[in-house]
């Protein structure tokens, strides 16, 4: 083996076995392409992608680390998301969830989500 190699095992790698998933259609309202991250938390991903939010609680994309989810204008796609493990500490991003997200923390959350525009017809939703 030389310094730096890499060398790779036999067979498939199974990503995030045995958690639970939700698949959510998400359409992108805005004028221009959107990507969200692997480990960004999709509750508060940008407020001009509309789908199910609630459902989207402490969630992330199922994909490999350090990949994205493009969106082009108008286009809707459907993601699966799969469930922050840990402490479930969400804090930073769009302020959002702000702390654990447990179930009792929804509400609040939505709360927040609707006074920030993320949710249709709440206040500060706008053209993007």
């Amino acid at each position: 083996m030389r310094p730096g190699e890499v060398r790779f095992g036999q067979g498939a790698i199974t990503l995030h076995a045995g958690l639970p998933v939700v698949e959510l259609a998400v359409t992108n309202t805005s004028r221009h392409t959107i990507f969200v991250s692997s480990h960004f938390p999709f509750f508060e991903v940008n407020r001009r992608l509309v789908f199910d939010r609630a459902r989207a609680w402490g969630m992330h994309l199922d994909i490999p680390a350090g990949d994205t989810v493009r969106w082009l204008p108008g286009e809707t796609k459907t993601v699966r998301l799969i469930p922050f493990t840990g402490r479930r500490v969400i804090r930073g991003f769009n302020g959002l969830t702000d702390g654990p997200a447990s179930p009792e923390r929804l509400p609040g959350g939505l709360r927040r989500a609707a006074e920030a525009g993320f949710l249709p017809g709440g206040r500060g939703a706008g053209a993007g």
